[in-house]
């Protein structure tokens, strides 16, 4: 958030409704994945499994788990409710779903052996038992040193083709107001070169709006599928971890923990004191065997969120102010055959708004979270730029509104939260009685 940086997540707020535009579901070219391989009727048949993931000493949810066809590079994750769907190709029924969640053991399971819906997944921890004094004598610095210089060896060198699942959210107070999806198309572009930049278009999208909802207020979240990619810290380390980031922080060793069944430094973070803008505090974690970053978890630092508004907010009326109350983001990675790819992204933040002659706030909730579920080697297509989405663009704007329940098809997605689902629902209703 520092004034050379580019900002992680932008929010614009207006008083005006502008008119919804609708992009082109077209898809210039489709790429070969292994969700297909093939085009006989029976190997493209789909079978679909859900269920929940819970911790199995506290019947907790184990929410943003990694569910992944073992062999493949399907995959998605788990809700904040700890639930997940994930279509399997039946060509790939004889194979393997993981489990994993940082802290825990990998579970697998026979695709075979799970029901189509009502699974029931338990986890379990995986504490790591180390000598305090053995990590103290690590230099975090050192550590984090090592892992960008080990970022060509760790992931891609060429670049992929990756298809993910987009969603954001708007709540005022304790109501949805915005929900809107998208599957993506993205040209992932190689780690190793680090001027090639990725390349993200919205293959097809949909949203629900409430408008009158929010107080004559219509809040837009900017940035939206191209801020989720740019938050992949491992392409992207100058937005948070590069060499000239190191003075603004205080590093120290916070242990070791499970992931991927291998083990991983913890790293915290948090800014200096003397720091007078809004940084970060959070954990980053390095593989203990070849110091490849494979997850980061971060909020805006408390010291100085008083003055994140100034950074975050783009536009706002006269008369309005705007706290930022909390921002926190998610990145973690899933390692194939060897190599570390990009496997979700999270980030949310909470506001309070206020009009200087009225005497009740609203308190703003804007979630986005993009998990990818296919990465293809082959048909490598690098996006003109006129066809991707941008940091200016309001993702909103840019999809349909919910008609068609059946919407995804086979395409594998985040499964909504309870919340979502009854949300979706009463948006919908009143959609369908404004056309009628």
């Amino acid at each position: 958030m520092k004034n050379r940086s580019t900002v992680l997540i932008f929010l614009i707020v207006m008083i005006c409704f502008d008119t919804q535009a609708v992009i082109s579901n077209d898809r210039a070219t489709d790429y070969s994945s292994d969700l297909i391989t093939c085009q006989d009727e029976d190997t493209l048949r789909i079978i679909s499994i859900s269920g929940k993931v819970i911790d199995a000493k506290t019947g907790d949810p184990v929410v943003f788990a990694s569910i992944f066809i073992d062999g493949t590079r399907i995959g998605t994750v788990t809700n904040t409710d700890g639930d997940f769907i994930i279509k399997v190709p039946h060509l790939l029924s004889g194979r393997q779903i993981g489990i994993t969640h940082i802290g825990y053991i990998t579970s697998i399971h026979n695709i075979g052996s799970l029901k189509p819906s009502g699974n029931v997944i338990e986890l379990l921890s995986a504490p790591y038992e180390i000598e305090e004094v053995t990590i103290r004598q690590l230099d975090p610095v050192i550590l984090i040193r090592s892992a960008l210089a080990k970022i060509p060896e760790n992931y891609s060198e060429e670049p992929v083709m990756m298809t993910s699942f987009y969603r954001e959210t708007i709540i005022q107070n304790r109501n949805y107001v915005a929900i809107a999806e998208a599957v993506l198309d993205a040209y992932k572009a190689s780690y190793k070169n680090t001027t090639d930049i990725d390349r993200v278009r919205v293959f097809k999208g949909r949203k629900s709006q409430d408008v009158k909802k929010m107080d004559t207020v219509l809040f837009k979240f900017q940035g939206g599928p191209y801020t989720s990619y740019m938050l992949d810290v491992a392409k992207n380390p100058s937005e948070l971890i590069a060499e000239d980031d190191f003075k603004y922080y205080e590093y120290k060793m916070g242990g070791i923990v499970r992931v991927n069944d291998a083990q991983a430094y913890v790293i915290d973070f948090d800014q200096k004191e003397e720091v007078d803008f809004p940084l970060y505090k959070g954990k980053l974690y390095l593989g203990v065997e070849n110091l490849a970053i494979v997850g980061i978890d971060f909020e805006i630092s408390p010291k100085r969120i008083e003055r994140a508004s100034e950074y975050l907010i783009r536009k706002k009326p006269a008369g309005m102010s705007i706290n930022v109350e909390k921002g926190n983001y998610l990145v973690n990675y899933r390692i194939i055959d060897g190599l570390w790819y990009l496997n979700y992204v999270r980030t949310e933040l909470v506001f309070r708004v206020k009009w200087k002659k009225h005497l009740f706030r609203s308190m703003y909730t804007t979630t986005s979270e993009m998990a990818v579920t296919d990465i293809s080697s082959e048909n490598i297509q690098k996006y003109k730029y006129r066809e991707t989405t941008k940091l200016s663009d309001v993702f909103v704007e840019e999809v349909t509104d919910f008609e068609d329940p059946d919407f995804w098809g086979d395409y594998n997605i985040i499964k909504p939260d309870e919340s979502i689902e009854a949300a979706i629902e009463r948006l919908s209703r009143k959609l369908k009685r404004r056309t009628e």
